[in-house]
C-alpha cells in the first residue's frame, strides 16, 4: 500500500514518515495508540497535525476524534508556539461543558516512530459542516435561504454568548468549523485550536511570539484587527460569524463580497438580504471594533424575529422520516415519527425514487464528518435522489466496443454493517455513494420508480439487491485503488476540474504529457473497471466522479514524475 505526504510524495504504507521530506505520514487504519484508541480512518489534515477518526476500546468501541500534534514547522520559536496553541486548546476545552461544544475527553503523548507525538481526544460529531452544505446545493445552482442563515444564527449565538461568559473568543469561525449534527439538527462549533482565555482584567487579547504578534484566523473571515495585529476581542468572533453568514447566502468567497479598494461591502450587488437582517450584519461588520455588538446576546435581542425559522427542509426532513431500519425491524426513531410533513419534502413521496427501508441507514452509512472536518454528503443524499439524471460529456478519445461486464455473484455479500465500515475506511462521500447505487438500482428496476421498498418479506429479495449493488460499488472502487484524496472528491469532480487541467497542460506543466495522453489513459483504467459504459456520455453525479477521480490521481503522477 502507498501512501503519500502533504507534497505528494510516494511512501510505503508500513513508513511513519516520509522518506524523500521528513513529514510524519498519516497513522494507518487499526493502529493503536495508547493501547486503546484504535484509528478507523484519517479525517483531515491542517498546519499542526491530523484529525483521525478512532474507537475507543475502554468504551466499548465508542467513536471519538484522535487530533493529532505533528507541526510542520523548522523555527524552534515556531514549535514552541504550536506547543503552546495545542496546549492551550487542552486548557480550555477542559473547562467548556456545552452541548454544542465537542465534549473534550484526555490528552496524550505517544512515541510512534521514534518521535514523541500528542493528541487530543474529543467526542465525534456525526453530521456535515456548512461548508460540504453549500458545495452541495452551488452543485445544484442554490445557496442558503435567509431564512435558514436566520436560524442557524438563533442556534449558534448562544454558544458564542456561553463562551462570552467563559472570557472566551473562538478566533477561527467559518463554515468548515460549524457542523449541522444529524441527531438533533443543531449546528456545532468545532476547532478549538486558535482560542485564548481572556483574562478577566483585559479588554482584549494580545499574543507575542518574541517579537512578532500571533496572528490566527482565515483571511476574509477574520477581521483587521485579529489579522493585522494580533487584537481579538468578543467582536471579533461575531464579525467572522457575519462573514460566514453572508457566505451561504451568497454562495461567495469572502474576497467577493467586499470592495477591499473602497473599503466596503458590497450591499445590495452582490450582497441582498431584508433590510432588518442586513442593518444587523453591517453592526457586526463594523471596521472598529467598538462600533460592533459588543457580546452574542445583543445581537440575539436584534435579529429578525418575523421570518419565519422553519428548518431547512434539505437536510431536516430526511432525519423526521426515519421509519425501519434494513431487515424488517423496527428502527429507533418509529416513536419519533412525524404524521404531517409537508408533501414537496416528504421522502417517502412517490416523486423521490429512495427505497423506504433504506433510508434509516442513509444516515449511518455516512457518519463521516467530524471534529474539524467536513465530509461531504446529507445535503446531497437526499437533493441528489431527487433531481433528475443528467449527463456531461466527458472528454473523450473514439470510442471501441467493449463486453458487458457480468454481473457479480451475490455468493459471500457483504452485510450492511460491513459495507457502512468499508465506505468509511474508503473515505467515500455519503452523497455520492448513495446516489450512484441509488441510480444503478432503479436504472435495474425502471418499473419501481415512483414507490418505495418497504420492510415487508415481499421486498427483501430488493433490499438484499440493493445491498449487493452497494457491495459491487465498493469492490470496484477498492480495485480502482484511488488515492485518498481523489475519494474524498468524489461527488464533487466538475468540467472545471478537466478545465483545470487543460490549462496546465497548455502551460507545459504535464512536460511532454498530454491532455490527449490523460484522457487515453483514464479510459483504460476506467474501462476496466465499468466495461460497457458508453465513452462521452457518462454520467455526472456517477460514473461520470469516478472517471475524473481516475484522472485526478493520473494528473498527480504526472506532476510528481512518477
Amino acid at each position: 500500500m502507498q501512501v503519500y505526504c502533504t507534497k505528494q510524495h510516494v511512501n510505503n504504507g508500513s513508513n511513519r514518515f516520509c522518506t524523500h521530506c521528513g513529514e510524519p505520514l498519516p497513522l494507518p487504519v487499526g493502529q493503536l495508540v495508547d493501547k486503546r484508541y484504535k484509528i478507523i480512518r484519517q479525517l483531515g489534515q491542517g498546519g499542526f497535525g491530523r484529525t483521525y477518526l478512532a474507537e475507543d476500546k475502554n468504551q466499548g468501541d465508542q467513536q471519538c476524534v484522535l487530533k493529532e500534534f505533528a507541526p510542520q514547522v523548522e523555527e524552534p520559536q515556531d514549535l514552541q508556539k504550536a506547543k503552546e496553541l495545542f496546549e492551550r486548546e487542552a486548557n480550555v476545552l477542559t473547562k467548556l461543558q456545552h452541548p454544542q461544544i465537542p465534549r473534550f475527553h484526555a490528552s496524550l503523548q505517544e512515541k510512534l516512530g521514534g518521535r514523541d507525538f500528542f493528541f487530543l481526544v474529543q467526542d465525534y460529531i456525526d453530521g456535515d459542516n456548512y461548508y460540504q452544505l453549500l458545495e452541495q446545493r452551488q452543485s445544484q445552482g442554490k445557496t442558503f435561504s435567509e431564512e435558514e442563515v436566520l436560524l442557524l444564527l438563533e442556534k449558534i449565538l448562544p454558544v458564542l454568548a456561553y463562551l462570552n461568559s467563559k472570557d472566551v473568543v473562538h478566533r477561527d469561525i467559518s463554515p468548515d468549523n460549524l457542523i449541522w449534527r444529524r441527531s438533533d439538527n443543531l449546528p456545532v462549533l468545532i476547532d478549538f485550536g486558535g482560542v485564548k482565555q481572556l483574562p478577566a482584567s483585559q479588554g482584549f487579547w494580545f499574543t507575542q511570539l518574541a517579537a512578532n504578534n500571533t496572528l490566527l484566523g482565515k483571511k476574509g473571515y477574520a477581521p483587521e484587527e485579529q489579522l493585522r495585529q494580533g487584537k481579538v476581542f468578543f467582536s471579533s468572533d461575531l464579525y467572522s460569524l457575519a462573514v460566514t453568514a453572508l457566505v451561504l447566502i451568497t454562495g461567495k468567497e469572502p474576497q467577493g463580497l467586499y470592495d477591499s479598494y473602497q473599503g466596503m461591502w458590497r450591499w445590495g450587488k452582490e450582497i441582498k438580504v431584508s433590510p432588518k437582517l442586513e442593518a444587523v450584519f453591517k453592526k457586526m461588520l463594523a471596521y472598529q471594533p467598538n462600533a460592533r455588538y459588543q457580546n452574542a446576546n445583543q445581537v440575539l435581542k436584534e435579529l429578525p424575529t418575523k421570518m419565519s425559522t422553519k428548518p431547512p427542509n434539505s437536510y431536516i426532513t430526511k432525519i423526521k422520516t426515519m421509519i425501519v431500519a434494513p431487515g424488517g425491524k423496527q428502527g429507533k426513531q418509529t416513536n419519533k415519527i412525524i404524521s404531517k410533513i409537508q408533501s414537496q419534502t416528504q421522502l417517502i413521496s412517490n416523486k423521490i425514487p429512495a427505497p423506504v427501508w433504506l433510508r434509516p441507514f442513509i444516515v449511518s452509512l455516512g457518519g463521516t464528518a467530524a471534529v474539524g472536518l467536513i465530509v461531504a454528503g446529507t445535503f446531497a443524499v437526499v437533493n441528489g435522489v431527487i433531481r433528475a439524471v443528467s449527463s456531461i460529456s466527458v472528454p473523450s478519445i473514439p470510442s471501441i466496443s467493449l463486453p458487458i461486464g457480468q454481473p457479480v455473484s451475490d455468493k459471500g455479500k457483504s452485510s450492511n454493517s460491513d459495507i457502512l465500515s468499508r465506505r468509511q475506511q474508503l473515505e467515500i462521500p455519503e452523497g455520492f455513494f448513495i446516489r450512484m447505487v441509488d441510480n444503478l438500482f432503479y436504472t435495474k428496476h425502471p418499473e419501481l420508480q415512483g414507490r418505495s421498498l418497504t420492510s415487508s418479506a415481499e421486498d427483501g429479495r430488493l433490499r438484499d439487491e440493493w445491498s449487493g449493488i452497494a457491495d459491487n460499488l465498493l469492490q470496484k472502487l477498492e480495485q480502482a485503488n484511488l488515492s485518498s484524496a481523489a475519494r474524498r472528491k468524489l461527488g464533487s469532480y466538475s468540467q472545471k476540474d478537466f478545465d483545470t487541467w487543460r490549462r496546465q497542460a497548455s502551460n507545459g506543466e504535464f512536460g511532454n504529457y498530454t491532455l490527449n495522453q490523460l484522457t487515453k489513459d483514464t479510459y483504460a483504467k476506467f474501462d476496466r473497471l465499468f466495461p460497457g459504459q458508453e465513452r462521452g456520455k457518462l454520467n455526472q453525479q456517477t460514473y461520470g466522479q469516478i472517471w475524473y477521480a481516475i484522472a485526478a490521481d493520473q494528473v498527480s503522477k504526472v506532476k510528481s514524475g512518477n
